[in-house]
């Protein structure tokens, strides 16, 4: 065990490098914008190079087929992301059926804050399982404005909500109620600049807006429009490709294919060759007996 004047510093669980919600709060406090990104199924790689550029928080599912796989997968997950990004804030997207009750959603938060996250997110949670959560110490960063996945129905679809006062004034009820029942920051999607900026002035916490073209607390974007995964057709008007990463990838995996085919690699300086005494006794030895 540690002794002396710098073991408590040693034996402390957390880096004191690693970003946490403490630190987004910190940057709102401050007029520092936030920067987020979805990383989509593939998190431990897309995580540690959004740690490298500066990424402040990161939004995350787990692999699997059925939101019962995702859920089940979350936690290991977890641990595969931090390894690879040890000081980003992470946020991990919980399935809804993990929050059915508020003993329950403590019982699966808390193993994912103990596995490496900094925040979970349950779409459309109640404020008395959020302040369930709150109350034993879990951090919440939500979602207000259009939900994503099968919440969409409610809508009728992924499409803009908060056209008119009425609806929202309905939004920014949610995130105040949000706020004064623990939640520590939250995304606000598909509500109009209007509408975005106005709630993340209102709100002591962190709102970074989605699809709002605000500036909000900050911005997320997901990979597969921010490295351009999709065709120019299909990209979403808030989206902005800052890469052409298929493209990238396709060429470099054409160009290998091509090279090993026509025999330019691997090329001489990309092996060693054997001393030459050596490799004679060597063939001797294979000519005798094969």
């Amino acid at each position: 065990m540690a002794t002396g004047k710098g073991s408590n510093i040693e034996m402390m669980p957390i880096s004191q490098t690693r970003q946490t919600i403490w630190h987004l709060q910190k940057m709102k406090d401050e007029g520092q914008l936030i920067s987020m990104v979805g990383t989509a199924y593939m998190d431990p790689i897309f995580a540690m190079l959004c740690e490298k550029a500066g990424i402040n928080l990161i939004r995350y599912t787990s692999p699997g087929e059925t939101v019962e796989q995702r859920a089940n997968t979350i936690a290991w997950w977890t641990r595969a992301i931090r390894k690879m990004a040890p000081n980003i804030c992470l946020n991990a997207v919980m399935q809804t059926q993990q929050c059915a009750s508020k003993e329950l959603a403590l019982q699966n938060a808390s193993i994912l804050m103990a596995d490496g996250a900094d925040s979970v997110m349950v779409m459309g949670i109640t404020n008395e399982v959020l302040k369930y959560l709150s109350d034993n110490y879990v951090a919440v960063f939500g979602h207000v404005g259009v939900l994503s996945g099968w919440q969409t129905g409610r809508f009728g679809g992924y499409r803009r909500v908060g056209k008119t006062a009425e609806d929202a004034m309905d939004i920014f009820r949610t995130a105040y109620e949000y706020q004064e029942n623990g939640m520590a920051g939250m995304t606000i999607e598909m509500t109009s600049r209007e509408v975005t900026d106005i709630i993340a002035k209102k709100l002591r916490i962190p709102v970074i807006q989605v699809a709002a073209g605000a500036v909000a607390d900050g911005s997320e974007m997901v990979i597969f429009d921010l490295l351009g995964m999709l065709p120019p057709e299909a990209m979403a008007k808030h989206s902005k490709a800052y890469a052409s990463l298929l493209g990238t990838c396709i060429k470099a995996f054409g160009d290998f294919d091509k090279e090993v085919k026509e025999k330019v690699y691997p090329a001489e300086e990309h092996g060693w060759g054997m001393d030459e005494k050596e490799l004679d006794k060597f063939k001797n030895e294979v000519e005798k007996k094969y």
